[in-house]
């Protein structure tokens, strides 16, 4: 479509879109996302009982603790705000995500909050708990046979429907203020300013859309801590690979066993640069993780924080056999219950074939003696 010229001297072609209804119900919808913040106390840093005379202190950061139960609740009211600002989200139309499940459960919180309807596009075999989760509030479940499917049936959905696509796995890094703002990688230094290690050696994170792992990573590069961030990757999930080799193309052909993390291409909200290390945890290993922080705390936990704790309790142990001391953290980034049919099942293993013997008695080694098995 051409632009109209211009014939008379002065003449200035005005195109006025403001529409004070519209300004009206954002300004109460942005009000209501802030608000939700504000009620929300900080979540609490735990402490996974290590020997005294390692002098070394393992944290978790128990982000099962928010409103809709994990770390994801941080990131739906980000990419709110985001979308809402910039003018994405529309009064009675449908804000549409791919989700495993966690932040769809927490988008379809927000979206109930300000009243628009809510579509989670995620694979069938997404536990029942989270759809639950998920239809509670208010959302509804859209399912695809193939993981690798759930952008394109987002997409097509939004159009179709006129709603927004969500698309965490793009936003996800750019939708957080990584500077501060009581941003996760601020919290935590803050909470460990009385600590006897209060900048801690190592933070450990997993990589769903890579956005939790960026905003810590650029938090310390910002604020000049010696800190070093570790990213943990599930098996069937292609961010090691891709770290590794430097190829932003590469994918796996089937979907992560451990819900919420591990992705089959490079999400672009993955920052790679950012990161100083990463590890490749096999299934069994995060299952045994969770468990035995089960035993060691009395708290049950998602699969992605098996993870986590899985390559944190490594680095303990490379601590140990070093002689250093200091502090390291990693995330719980929700609650076991949504996971019982899973992780916390025998059946379950037994199905998908997983042996934790071996992982679990590593765990239990490095726990007596200080040394990792080999």
């Amino acid at each position: 479509m051409s632009t109209p010229q211009i014939t008379r001297p002065g003449g200035t072609y005005d195109v006025d879109r403001s529409d004070a209804e519209y300004r009206s119900w954002l300004n109460e919808a942005v009000r209501r996302v802030q608000a939700d913040a504000n009620r929300s106390a900080d979540t609490h840093l735990l402490r996974f009982p290590l020997p005294e005379h390692w002098g070394i202190d393992l944290y978790l950061k128990d982000e099962s603790t928010h409103p809709t139960g994990s770390l994801k609740h941080r990131l739906a009211r980000s990419l709110f705000l985001y979308a809402l600002c910039n003018g994405w989200i529309r009064p009675g139309r449908p804000v549409i995500e791919a989700s495993s499940g966690s932040t769809a459960v927490s988008e379809a919180y927000f979206a109930k909050l300000i009243g628009v309807p809510f579509i989670a596009v995620m694979p069938r075999t997404t536990s029942a708990e989270k759809c639950r989760l998920i239809e509670f509030h208010g959302g509804r479940c859209h399912f695809v046979d193939d993981s690798r499917k759930m952008y394109e049936a987002s997409a097509a959905l939004a159009a179709e429907t006129g709603g927004h696509y969500m698309d965490q796995f793009t936003y996800a890094e750019r939708a957080t203020d990584w500077r501060g703002n009581n941003n996760i990688a601020e919290s935590i230094f803050r909470q460990l300013e009385l600590e006897r290690f209060p900048e801690p050696e190592w933070i450990v994170a997993t990589a769903g859309t890579g956005g939790t792992s960026a905003t810590v990573a650029r938090y310390v590069r910002y604020m000049q801590y010696d800190t070093r961030v570790c990213v943990a990757d599930p098996e069937n999930s292609c961010f090691f690979d891709g770290w590794t080799t430097g190829d932003p193309d590469v994918t796996c052909d089937r979907g992560s066993r451990i819900e919420g993390i591990g992705r089959p291409r490079m999400e672009p909200s993955f920052v790679p640069g950012a990161i100083d290390r990463m590890m490749k945890v096999p299934d069994a290993a995060t299952v045994a993780a969770v468990r035995a922080l089960e035993a060691a705390i009395g708290r049950k936990a998602g699969g992605s924080t098996g993870t986590g704790l899985w390559s944190a309790l490594k680095i303990v142990a490379e601590m140990v056999a070093d002689g250093r001391t200091g502090s390291v953290v990693t995330l719980l980034c929700d609650p076991g219950d949504r996971y019982l049919d899973k992780y916390y099942s025998d059946t379950w293993l037994a199905e998908q074939g997983l042996d934790i013997a071996p992982y679990t008695a590593a765990i239990e080694s490095l726990l007596e003696t200080g040394v990792w098995p080999d």
